[in-house]
């Protein structure tokens, strides 16, 4: 990376100073980050010249003592020169260092993401998921390929990364990986976790992401109207594999539940309420945040239809939930079946249960954000802006109310 360097022979003058000789130390610049060290010799501040940096005059005894600081400005330029052609991590501590004989522990930014990645693998199941996992993997990748393709090297000390470090970084993602908007963020985010480790750590003086901005994109979320619902739910499909999916899918539009949530939904967490209904009690697996969920007549009816099923009774699952992948690959099949033009995936039904199901009856979004399990309710609120529907309703309702002749 571009490196400022320069060297600097100054006096300099102890606590309380009144008269006498004057410590000489020698200051190296890097990018505007200084280092110092004494040169081991002494000047009255008559005999020195600040400008140059050296002693005054031209006696013998003056050359000597120049020849001295002339020999040390080499051994400088020559471990910048030392460090540059091993790909060293050029600072002024690491030339100070060089120039002292003393070896500066490098940490290298691959090794230190490799390390969380193993130590977050080693709470996949407990404290993170398996895809947040896989998410910083793939991040891990890209650092790699982003090393090789604008450095040609395969690691690199974590103090060289800087401000021009993330935006080329993010230029690489967006350029050379095809990386959307959204995509590109998040892998810089997972990224900028490993420098907050390293800040934390006290490996890096100055965080790199100061100054650097990047703004996620609103993306309009899919989900289902009440007639493309209603189609799925009359339908009746030649296989029993798509009728199971079809059942899933459509208690979770009735329920929220996100996939990972719905698998291992428990009989267990089916429970009679306050109200004297029948409620979900359970604990959202992404954010192990409670999520209570009063369950409608049509997701209680798929409940009780598979409470004998095999696959329920033998694993003590409320439904007989297959993988993930099989699931959305099912769901296109229906979407096809049922002619609905839409990219069909199971967590279009969260969706579905935000806008169709509940903020579109009027339900308030309060109540909306804690049955999704929402922490944030201004997660919620991306559902209530895509809602033209909803406003049209309301302001129908206005219309009747608001006149002036």
């Amino acid at each position: 990376m571009k490196t400022n360097f320069s060297l600097l022979f100054y006096l300099k003058k102890p606590k309380n100073y009144q008269s006498g000789l004057v410590p000489i130390y020698l200051r190296i610049t890097v990018n505007g980050k200084r280092a110092e060290t004494s040169t081991g010799r002494e000047c009255e501040p008559a005999l020195w010249n600040s400008t140059a940096g050296r002693f005054k005059g031209t006696k013998e005894g003056i050359k000597s003592f120049n020849a001295y600081l002339d020999n040390l400005q080499a051994q400088v330029y020559d471990a910048h020169g030392q460090l540059t052609e091993a790909g060293g991590m050029i600072t002024a501590e690491s030339l100070k260092n060089k120039l002292l004989g003393k070896s500066e522990k490098s940490r290298m930014l691959i090794s230190l993401f490799k390390d969380h990645n193993k130590k977050l693998s080693a709470l996949v199941g407990d404290e993170y998921a398996a895809g947040t996992l896989e998410r910083y993997e793939t991040s891990l990748r890209h650092t790699r390929s982003f090393l090789e393709w604008q450095y040609k090297v395969s690691d690199i000390d974590i103090k060289q990364i800087d401000h021009d470090f993330i935006t080329n970084y993010e230029f690489y993602l967006r350029s050379e990986r095809k990386c959307a908007n959204n995509s590109a963020i998040k892998y810089i985010k997972n990224f900028g976790k490993i420098i907050r480790l390293c800040l934390a750590s006290g490996w890096l003086d100055k965080d790199p992401f100061v100054n650097y901005t990047a703004k996620v994109k609103r993306v309009d979320r899919v989900f289902l109207n009440r007639e493309e619902l209603q189609d799925i739910a009359d339908k009746v499909f030649p296989t029993e594999r798509l009728n199971q999916v079809r059942d899933i899918f459509l208690f979770c539009c009735f329920t929220g539940l996100a996939y990972a949530d719905v698998k291992k939904l428990k009989p267990a967490e089916i429970v009679k309420g306050l109200d004297g209904e029948m409620w979900i009690y359970t604990k959202r697996k992404k954010t192990d945040t409670p999520s209570r969920i009063p369950l409608l007549p049509s997701a209680l009816g798929l409940i009780k239809r598979y409470a004998d099923h095999p696959l329920c009774c033998n694993t003590d699952k409320a439904l007989p939930v297959s993988t993930n992948q099989k699931m959305n690959a099912y769901l296109k099949e229906i979407a096809d079946v049922c002619g609905i033009n839409k990219v069909l995936t199971f967590h279009i039904a969260r969706h579905t249960f935000a806008t169709t199901v509940t903020l579109s009856n009027g339900v308030p979004i309060e109540s909306v954000s804690k049955m999704l399990g929402h922490t944030n309710i201004k997660t919620t609120q991306h559902y209530a802006k895509i809602l033209d529907l909803k406003v049209g309703q309301d302001m129908a309702l206005l219309r009747q109310k608001f006149v002036i002749d």
